[in-house]
């Protein structure tokens, strides 16, 4: 039941894997370059409905061993090959720690539910770098290998109801619809479920399988409005790649975009495929779009693009903690591209055309064998990795993930994206002399540590109003986390500059994630934009504190690292070198012209102090990420707890 090859598929292929590869190597012309897996899942659905339908029409039955088999033979091979050589390069390149994490990732990955395992991931605030894992983008196989599972007993269901096309689109159609309101309303709710969840990206594997049910007439004698329609997919394909970000709340409405697109190039095509040749003269065929993806190097990329997407995120991984300074081009060319080309003839052809994967119940022991090898290969290098986790290394970790004494007495003291009213945290005995409140995002957290030490010994307790990734300057900003305005931000900020004032404490502290820290990597126009609205929000809170009669103090914001400290220092013991290779150009890392600019509003305002320790980090030219034995961040900003512990004398000579 094989169907026949299709060029303009094979296109659509290339110019998917082109747009996940060039937005993962950070090409800023396509940032929408990641909706090129929704171009592969609408793909998946078009050729495995029409392969199954065509069956089921044929025989009134599916032979689901073959069905297997074939996926076996396409798929498992080269994905085995590439978590194997990731595996075993993990070694020489991550820290132990993190070759035991990413192998619990690959144990995922092999057995094609690796989705389901970032899902945990997404919902830890403080959770590791997802970026450093090298297994990370076997989600969307995973969720291809589970719509596989589920899409033939569908398809079986609808034949069962009655054995004709209108059935099929009606069954199509509802889980499709389904599926896709599904999608929209966790998209705003609970963006990670709608975006590696595979019941709720199923729509776009439908979308795929409900065109296969069009009517071939439509475009019989109509070559014009064939050829419109596919360039007009191609045209919401270029306006997906050029528009979207990782910014909008997606999938969501805007995967609407490259699945229609897909879906009116798949239409095209396949109507070309069906016109007789007396109809569709030659200047119709040379405007269609097939003519444009039948060109050759789309034709080359398309037949690479699985061993191509399999290798480009490991190599992207390995090559920037390797290499960071290496050009994207090398990377791509040297790396991804090499790699793919060696993986497809190597290993993902031959496996495909050869006879030990074969056909019926017999196929289903060595596909079962290459799963489980891969399972057992990553399970035995976890433990492998857990057994080279030194005293060091474990430190390392350790320091981390202690938590900050507020949230060691209470999580809910920092309080997440979506709860509005305040939570205030005491620290210290309720009858002390003095009150001091510490107020701001996770940046305030981390000096809790040391302030509620320092406030001890002044018969001070500390009151705390914390809110994850909420500043208290009056800024509106944009969670990239719930992908909207952060309006729950605004509503807590001003509750508790409220609530503050009515307790009419000795002392406001405040801190928070640096406007300078924000906007490092935003052009020169909108950065300067950005930091005269940080400005004015700043200069307003502090002016409502005054005006109450309560002293601020205001501490300034901690350098920002290029990689994650904990990670890296971990690495640089694991390779045998000096943790200093983390460190980061103050230039670079400290913002000291923002600093300038923040030290000035807030001499502006009367009773109101600046608190600056960077000279605790930083040195004349770097910042450092492990001082006096202690890694000083946890992550690539906030303070190890241990290190912040340090800092108590500075802190209490500065605020008492």
């Amino acid at each position: 039941m094989a169907a026949s090859f299709r060029p303009d598929i094979q296109g659509l292929r290339a110019l998917a894997v082109g747009g996940v590869v060039a937005y993962h190597f950070g090409l800023s012309a396509l940032p929408g370059g990641f909706a090129g897996v929704d171009i592969f899942f609408v793909i998946s659905g078009w050729l495995i409905t029409t392969h199954l339908m065509g069956e089921i029409t044929e025989t009134g039955r599916l032979d689901l061993w073959r069905f297997y088999a074939r996926r076996a033979r396409r798929l498992l091979s080269a994905a085995l090959f590439v978590i194997l050589m990731t595996l075993g390069l993990g070694y020489f390149i991550l820290a132990p720690q993190e070759q035991a994490l990413y192998s619990r990732g690959a144990m995922f990955a092999s057995a094609y539910a690796i989705n389901l395992w970032l899902l945990r991931w997404s919902f830890d605030y403080f959770a590791a770098d997802a970026l450093s894992n090298p297994f990370i983008h076997f989600w969307s196989l995973s969720v291809e290998e589970q719509f596989y599972l589920v899409w033939p007993a569908l398809l079986l269901f609808a034949a069962w109801l009655r054995p004709d096309r209108r059935m099929a689109v009606v069954v199509i159609g509802v889980a499709g619809l389904a599926s896709f309101a599904a999608c929209l309303w966790l998209t705003s709710l609970s963006p990670a479920w709608a975006f590696y969840f595979s019941p709720l990206r199923a729509w776009e594997f439908a979308a795929g399988g409900l065109a296969t049910q069009a009517p071939a007439a439509l475009w019989q004698q109509r070559p014009w409005l064939r050829s419109a329609e596919g360039w007009l997919g191609l045209v919401l394909i270029a306006v997906a790649y050029l528009s979207l970000s990782e910014d909008l709340p997606f999938p969501g409405w805007y995967a609407l975009l490259p699945v229609a697109g897909t879906v009116l190039v798949l239409l095209s095509g396949a109507g070309e495929e069906n016109d007789a040749a007396e109809t569709s003269p030659a200047r119709w065929q040379a405007l269609a779009p097939a003519s444009v993806l039948s060109l050759a190097p789309l034709q080359w990329v398309g037949t690479l693009s699985y061993s191509l997407y399999l290798w480009h995120w490991p190599v992207i991984v390995y090559a920037g903690m390797l290499a960071p300074d290496l050009s994207i081009l090398r990377r791509f060319g040297c790396g991804a591209l090499a790699l793919a080309f060696l993986t497809y003839h190597l290993i993902e052809n031959p496996a495909r055309r050869g006879g030990w994967l074969t056909v019926g119940a017999r196929a289903l022991a060595p596909a079962l064998a290459l799963t489980g090898m891969g399972v057992a290969a990553a399970y035995a290098n976890a433990h492998l990795a857990a057994r080279n986790i030194d005293s060091a290394q474990r430190g390392i970790e350790q320091a981390a993930e202690q938590p900050s004494i507020a949230r060691a007495v209470d999580k809910n003291c920092l309080l997440d994206f979506h709860t509005v009213k305040p939570k205030p945290c005491t620290f210290g005995p309720a009858d002390a002399a003095h009150t001091i409140v510490l107020f701001g995002d996770s940046h305030a957290d981390h000096w809790s540590t040391p302030l509620v030490e320092a406030a001890k010994r002044n018969d001070t307790k500390v009151v705390t109003y914390l809110k994850s990734s909420c500043r208290a300057s009056r800024l509106s900003t944009f969670n990239t986390v719930l992908k909207r305005d952060y309006t729950e931000c605004d509503a807590w900020r001003e509750q508790a500059i409220t609530d503050i004032i009515r307790r009419k404490p000795r002392l406001v502290v405040i801190s928070e994630f640096s406007i300078g820290n924000l906007t490092r990597d935003m052009p020169a126009a909108g950065r300067k934009a950005e930091t005269a609205r940080w400005q004015a929000g700043l200069r307003s809170t502090l002016q409502a504190f005054s005006q109450a009669g309560v002293e601020t103090a205001v501490i300034r914001d901690t350098p920002i690292g290029d990689s994650f400290a904990d990670s890296c220092v971990a690495r640089a013991l694991w390779w045998r070198e000096a943790p200093s290779r983390c460190d980061t150009p103050r230039a670079q890392a400290a913002n000291d012209s923002t600093a300038a600019q923040e030290r000035a509003v807030v001499k502006s305002v009367p009773d109101t102090r600046y608190v600056d320790l960077t000279d605790r980090f930083c040195g004349p030219t770097q910042c450092h990420v492990f001082i006096g034995g202690k890694l000083a961040f946890r992550d690539r900003h906030h303070l190890a707890t241990a290190f912040a512990e340090t800092l108590e004398g500075p802190l209490e000579k500065a605020l008492f």
